[in-house]
């Protein structure tokens, strides 16, 4: 296994050769009969010459792009096709070497990350040369689908739908895009039909096809006396899709059918003045509706693009949606996903801002560069715009910032040069494809970026971070991050987060006993963020006790629950503070709109900011990120000495609820004091104060508790059965609590139809109760919480077959006293 302890330094002589894939085949078709014969590559790894029968078709230089080679000439009845591949590590190096102008930072990654050099001078995944979460194994090989098309007369290459509402006329139209190959030399003409049987409509084109590539545009009016249903994101309504048959006549050559689902929704990406706010609002309305996005960001799910397949996306995006979250960036170091990623996406309502894959660098802006982005871009956008869940074309990630902040220590006299290239690949070509091929999102040129301000300072703004436009990304691992004022009120929170470890489970399959203790070598070899395993243990010290166990495997596995408690707890209070602050505007700050926490995954088995280890297991955050990301939330925080609970709603109508505060003794499963405030009014998408009291009038009202010795839970009821999770607030560091004993913790599991019930028991109030099954692929409803009450029941619901008998003999139940 390439992940296996060191195996990506052991195995880095792989990137360093040339490698060449070959084979003989039989053509299976008269080849006589076919006016044009293609060979085609939806995606190659990076640089190669491509051979058939001795004879040389073209080479590729780009991952993203798809390559076509006429072959009608070369083909025969037995072939012989080769991928030549040039090393991947030695082209960047010489295309570096080459680039006789202005040099383009960063030239390597830090030494922390045991990575490669001059990864932005190939148009290759930037993460695979290695980032501050992953290894290095930059691959070479052929990463998707070959095939050889043979056609007579005309061949159909794109084809996508997109959906446009007319308000005036309060009518849908589709946009059905075809692009076309036409070998004949006079135009072909012909009928296309398109219709939607589910909404009454049909119609029908004479179409002419001219000779060679071109595109033609249908206008596809949807009848106005059906009732068309939009598309919404997870948590607001169905992601109802439609099926649609386009068909092609044509007086020449065969009949082309295509059938497919066709989606309705709107998307405006709102940057208007606040009142009492200097500065622009940044939020997404999808169908006229304003929508709080919550997600996450999303990187490769490995190093092996191959070993990804449908299984595991839709693992990690069902999980996503479990926890609650309507959407995910994809990450601009990454790779453009492959089409099913984005067909789960609109199936399950999760929304896609989509980065183009530029990120933490500056790049070349020769002429061969940019035609060869030009092509890449053009080719995502027309492959991808038929999804209804992507709702945002971004050009890269953090570069307007790279340059804003000059991370790269540029002399000042050649900053302009650097401005006019960024402007030039992300402006000039970048946006201006984009505009051309998509007229139905929005387009930002970075994240983060300041949206129309930075526009206005010329694509790049002094200062991208400034919280009174556009979104932020932050992050800071010196602070208390308990404390919600070190916290930006940003308008869209994009990147934020904390690290911790993965299960001893997931670490286990990859490392040897001599690894597991947090000061080996494997440890520190796997953390690729500089000083990353110090700065856990401070943020670990502000609140808990360190372990102290003589048992370095103990300790070690204390270590692992505390990094993720620790994780959990900071990502929860940020992003609390994030939806909180959506209704309001303080000292000119506010109307935060979204929260994407940094990261969704794993690329590995390693300590990094992901709430899903690689594998898909759920970590304590993730648990945590369902609760936090719930659509009805009480949220509780501190300002000078009084406490402050809000109600956050997401839902579409407005809410009389009831508050439920209880406040805790550490030493006593019995309540100290009880409160409900009834008829409490939650209004729709808005987050609203719902109580106030001051923290000495709550103790003294709850006698016997001292900030030391209690803590606070509260949650909010309805009707029918609507009520939000419990919430906890800490009146003091858990390091600091006074009263809290070691509990005896028990379960007892039994299966129940397809799922299995887990009862819990505990003889004393118990701080981040963790159940573990160790390998045991599946998720609990509940994990990581604040065990209040003798009794609890919690569900497992497996992804695999297993057993009671299976699940007794793993289960390792856990709670912050057992480290010790």
């Amino acid at each position: 296994d390439p992940y296996y302890r060191f195996n990506d330094v052991v195995y880095r002589w792989i990137s360093l050769d040339n490698w060449t894939y070959s084979r003989t085949f039989r053509t299976p078709f008269d080849v006589r009969k076919w006016q044009k014969v293609n060979l085609v590559f939806e995606g190659v790894d990076t640089v190669a010459q491509i051979l058939l029968n001795n004879v040389t078709l073209g080479g590729t230089d780009n991952m993203f792009n798809r390559y076509s080679f006429d072959i009608t000439s070369v083909i025969q009845e037995v072939n012989f096709v080769e991928v030549r591949f040039l090393s991947a590590v030695s082209y960047a190096a010489e295309q570096s070497r080459c680039h006789k102008a202005h040099s383009i930072p960063p030239a390597c990654p830090p030494p922390v990350q045991n990575g490669e050099c001059h990864v932005n001078f190939i148009r290759k995944e930037q993460c695979s040369f290695s980032w501050d979460w992953g290894p290095s194994f930059p691959t070479q090989g052929i990463w998707k689908d070959v095939r050889i098309e043979a056609y007579n007369h005309y061949h159909l290459i794109y084809f996508s739908i997109t959906p446009f509402f007319v308000k005036s006329a309060q009518q849908w139209y589709l946009e059905v895009e075809s692009i076309f190959d036409v070998v004949s030399s006079r135009p072909i003409a012909g009928l296309a039909t398109v219709s939607i049987p589910k909404l009454q409509t049909q119609q029908m084109f004479s179409v002419k096809l001219q000779p060679g590539e071109g595109s033609i545009v249908l206008l596809v009016n949807i009848n106005k006396s059906a009732a068309v249903e939009p598309w919404w994101p997870n948590g607001h309504g169905r992601q109802t899709g439609y099926n649609m048959t386009t068909t092609f006549k044509m007086e020449a050559g065969c009949q082309i059918d295509k059938f497919s689902k066709v989606y309705f929704r709107t998307v405006e990406l709102v940057q208007e003045p606040i009142p009492g706010s200097p500065g622009l609002s940044f939020y997404f309305r999808i169908n006229g509706l304003p929508i709080f996005i919550k997600g996450s960001n999303w990187i490769p799910a490995d190093s092996f693009q191959d070993r990804v397949t449908y299984d595991t996306l839709r693992l990690l995006l069902k999980s996503a949606a479990d926890a609650n979250m309507n959407a995910l960036r994809v990450w601009g170091g990454g790779v453009y996903e492959q089409d099913e990623f984005y067909d789960i996406c609109d199936e399950i309502g999760i929304m896609i801002w989509q980065d183009f894959m530029f990120a933490c660098a500056l790049y070349p802006t020769d002429q061969n560069y940019l035609e060869s982005v030009r092509a890449e871009v053009s080719h995502q956008v027309r492959r991808l715009k038929s999804h209804p869940s992507i709702i945002l074309w971004s050009g890269n990630n953090e570069n307007e910032a790279a340059i804003a902040a000059n991370w790269f220590s540029i002399p000042y006299p050649d900053i302009g040069l650097y401005i006019k290239d960024y402007v030039t690949l992300y402006v000039k070509n970048i946006r201006e494809i984009v505009l051309s091929e998509d007229k139905s999102r929005p387009f930002v040129a970075s994240s983060p970026t300041n949206g129309l301000e930075s526009v206005k300072e010329g694509w790049l703004s002094r200062d991208p971070y400034d919280t009174h436009y556009g979104d932020a990304h932050f992050y800071d691992y010196n602070s208390d991050c308990w404390n919600w004022t070190v916290y930006p009120k940003t308008r869209f929170a994009s990147e934020y987060g904390f690290q911790s470890w993965p299960s001893f489970s997931t670490i286990e399959k990859v490392s040897s006993p001599e690894d597991w203790s947090y000061t080996s070598n494997f440890s520190l070899h796997r953390q690729h963020h500089e000083s990353g395993n110090i700065q856990m243990l401070q943020e670990i010290g502000r609140h808990f006790k360190l372990p102290q166990s003589p048992d370095p495997v103990k300790h070690f596995k204390d270590m692992i629950y505390l990094t993720q408690v620790m994780q959990a707890q900071c990502v929860k209070t940020e992003t609390e503070f994030y939806r909180f602050s959506q209704s309001e505007i303080i000292n000119g700050e506010g109307h935060t709109m979204g929260a994407l926490y940094w990261q969704l995954n794993d690329i590995w088995q390693a300590p990094s900011w992901a709430s899903l280890e690689y594998g898909g297991k759920w970590k304590l955050l993730h648990y945590f990120a369902q609760n936090f990301f719930a659509p009805l939330l009480p949220v509780a925080y501190e300002d000078k000495g009084m406490l402050h609970i809000y109600g956050v709603s997401d839902l579409h109508e407005d809410q009389k609820l009831s508050l439920r505060v209880v406040v805790h003794a550490w030493s006593s499963l019995e309540p100290v004091c009880t409160l409900a405030k009834e008829g409490v009014p939650v209004k729709a998408q808005s987050a609203v104060p719902i109580y106030k009291e001051s923290i000495s009038d709550l103790l003294e009202r709850c006698r016997n508790c001292t900030r030391k010795s209690c803590v606070i839970t509260f949650c909010l009821v309805g009707e029918d059965g609507l009520q939000s999770p419990m919430n906890h607030y800490f009146l003091s560091s858990l390091k600091d609590a006074v009263g809290l004993e070691k509990t005896q913790l028990s379960a007892s599991v039994s299966q129940q139809d397809d799922v299995y019930i887990f009862v819990l028991q505990t003889t004393a109030v118990a701080p981040f109760v963790t159940l573990d099954v160790g390998s045991i692929k599946g998720r609990f409803s509940d994990n990581g919480f604040l065990m209040t009450e003798k009794k609890k029941m919690v569900v497992f619901y497996p992804w695999e077959p297993t057993s009671v008998e299976e699940l007794e003999s793993s289960l390792i139940l856990t709670s912050l006293l057992d480290v010790v």
